[in-house]
């Protein structure tokens, strides 16, 4: 890792205050990144606590908020972020074959037309940074201003963990092997 890991001991009050509201909170941990974000407190604590409800109290739903997370982590290769949210999209339900997919930069074979504009819409602003009109429009459709803004958001913050992870190299958990080449 290339940020000092700081152990519960060593905090400030202040990172105290952060790492014990993310325990607290509905994650029940530390997560990954917040062990870089700690290093700002102020950051971390705004940063974990976007993330939660980015996480668990949007109108998208676990499976479509787990499909946007993963695209996210498969586009910046993001081991770690793709570790966790692989588990927590199966646990939501999502089909292992379309997790697949997404892993191998294959297009999932998607049944459901919400799941389908949240992929469309993640990894056409991924890769181009622009989203199409025709997009756009199927988004807000589909799933209304608020889910497209909470979409966006998503992505946003999940490239913001998955640069965190990558940038100071915070592995995977002892005996986890990378999935994602």
């Amino acid at each position: 890792m290339r940020v000092t890991d700081i152990a519960p001991e060593d905090m400030t009050p202040a990172q105290r205050r952060v790492a014990d509201a993310a325990v607290a909170g509905k994650r029940g941990r530390l997560p990954a990144p917040l062990r870089a974000w700690l290093h700002s407190p102020e950051m971390g604590d705004r940063a974990q606590s976007l993330g939660e409800f980015l996480r668990y109290d949007t109108s998208l739903g676990p499976v479509l908020s787990e499909l946007a997370i993963l695209v996210t982590a498969r586009f910046w290769t993001s081991q770690y972020e793709w570790y966790a949210h692989k588990k927590a999209a199966l646990a939501a339900g999502m089909d292992p074959a379309i997790i697949t997919a997404i892993a191998t930069r294959q297009i999932p074979e998607l049944t459901d037309p919400k799941a389908q504009i949240v992929y469309d819409y993640a990894t056409v602003l991924h890769q181009t940074k622009q989203v199409p009109p025709d997009i756009h429009t199927r988004a807000i459709a589909a799933l209304g201003e608020i889910g497209t803004v909470e979409l966006v958001g998503l992505l946003g913050y999940y490239t913001l963990v998955s640069m965190t992870l990558n940038a100071f190299e915070i592995g995977l958990p002892e005996g986890e092997l990378p999935e994602l080449t």
